[in-house]
């Protein structure tokens, strides 16, 4: 757990960067995925994730442009690009047989569990070999290191959960948009006033695909708990606590009581952001990152509408940090790892630290009506350093910053705070029945449901750890 200061926290209008996770189609290979391998003409083929799929045809235009600036300095190595997402129900098994790419890109939830299992290879000296890797800011790499500070992996637009929320809903409602809830008290009461007077869903909780108790984890650092806990080297579910159960008090209260959280109650973030992009959502929990969805995927037309605050809270004062991460993993031999690094100094670090790099990124995108440049995120390098590639995009930012502002002013006053340490997606998927229960079962017993599932996930997490 670790605290980032108001300062750092307002230079952050760096979201330009975020669709440089992609390799070009046409750049791509035909090396089969499999172990590292199928080298030929001389050439090292790098098999990386981050690929983004056809529908960003910005982000693909400008990393087809990387690529073959990357080739072109480094010609003894190819890139083939794989647009494979994370998916926790079958990427353990891939990574355990060795059939996934030289590169991978995982979510926060999964740096500590490969590191502790030993699926994934330290780069840390690879790192140090670039001149600027002290820069790093070491609150961004302490989820992606082990006990003795290596480093396993290099991170890509980190950021921390606020509270999203709609300005024109708020006005209908005769709230203030620029003055969003601070407590969970006051969320509760705007969601209700929201849903009364203009008939739309005041605050929604995600609740299927592992996002349930994913949210219900934010839920429980708002109100000062926590997800896990270390007994004698062993992590161990902290979750059947007072914290989590006035989360699910609180979410049974807005559903049964206040009415206040729209009809459907099985919904991942896709139906949340879409159905938020069309004006049918007051408040959700989420980062500034998902601006982009509701515009870019679900074609919101009023962007002027989204408005973002710090997470709400009831005595935690805390907030969880998630983001993207992309590894090596142990399979990997020595020469795909060396210039695997390579790739993840060019496409992920350098960019984030090279103020023309961060410039170029910026004009490119910016060249797309349909691109969002410049939403907030947290600092991967030093405070110096990012107030730096905050000037440098200046002039092609294009969302509206200042509603951005209630965020990056209030998010310096938390605690942020990784996701759970161990088999986090276990503890979401557990967690999702519980949520889906609370939300769809008016007499449903908080305390049986907690302890149910911290028994069945005390049992996987013992397994996995002998």
């Amino acid at each position: 757990m670790f605290r980032i200061s108001r300062r750092v926290i307002r230079a952050t209008a760096i979201g330009a960067i975020a669709t440089l996770s992609a390799t070009a189609a046409t750049a791509c290979s035909s090396v089969t995925p499999g172990k590292s391998g199928g080298d030929g003409g001389g050439k090292t083929v790098l098999r990386v994730q981050g690929m983004p799929p056809g529908t960003d045809k910005a982000g693909l235009a400008q990393f087809t442009k990387q690529v073959a600036e990357f080739e072109k300095a480094n010609p003894d190595i190819r890139i083939q690009g794989s647009t494979t997402v994370f998916d926790p129900l079958t990427f353990s098994a891939k990574l355990a047989g060795g059939s996934v790419e030289d590169v991978i890109k995982v979510p926060l939830t999964e740096p500590q569990r490969l590191i502790a299992q030993g699926q994934v290879q330290p780069i840390t000296g690879h790192l140090k070999e670039w001149d600027h890797f002290k820069e790093f800011n070491p609150q961004v790499l302490k989820p992606l290191s082990d006990a003795a500070g290596g480093v396993y992996g290099v991170p890509q637009n980190p950021y921390a959960q606020g509270l999203v929320y709609n300005r024109d809903l708020f006005e209908q409602a005769g709230l203030d948009p620029d003055k969003p809830p601070t407590t969970w008290e006051e969320v509760r009461s705007d969601a209700k006033q929201i849903s009364s007077r203009t008939g739309k869903a005041g605050f929604v909780q995600e609740s299927k695909d592992n996002q349930g108790g994913w949210q219900l984890t934010m839920l429980n650092y708002a109100h000062g708990g926590d997800m896990e806990r270390d007994s004698g080297g062993t992590y161990v579910t902290a979750f059947d606590s007072a914290p989590t159960k006035q989360s699910l008090q609180l979410l049974k209260d807005m559903r049964w009581s206040d009415d206040s959280m729209g009809r459907n109650q099985l919904v991942n973030q896709n139906d949340v952001i879409k159905a938020f992009a069309a004006g049918q959502v007051g408040m959700y929990m989420g980062s500034p990152g998902t601006y982009r969805l509701a515009k870019m995927q679900f074609g919101m037309e009023n962007t002027d509408a989204f408005g973002i605050g710090p997470m709400p809270q009831s005595g935690g004062n805390a907030t969880l940090i998630g983001g993207d991460v992309y590894m090596v993993p142990k399979s990997v031999d020595a020469k795909h790892a060396q210039a695997a690094v390579k790739w993840l100094i060019y496409a992920y670090a350098q960019p984030q630290y090279d103020t023309t790099a961060a410039a170029q990124a910026a004009k490119d995108l910016a060249a797309d009506p349909k691109a969002a440049v410049g939403v907030p995120t947290l600092p991967v390098f030093d405070t110096q350093r990012q107030t730096a590639i905050n000037a440098a995009i200046k002039p092609y930012v294009n969302v509206k910053l200042e509603n951005f502002r209630p965020y990056t002013d209030g998010l310096g006053k938390l605690e942020l705070k990784p996701e759970p340490p161990f088999e986090a997606q276990t503890v979401y998927t557990a967690l999702d029945s519980v949520v889906q229960s609370v939300l769809t079962e008016r007499n449903a017993d908080i305390d049986a449901l907690l302890s149910k599932a911290a028994k069945e996930v005390d049992a996987k997490l013992a397994t996995d750890q002998k």
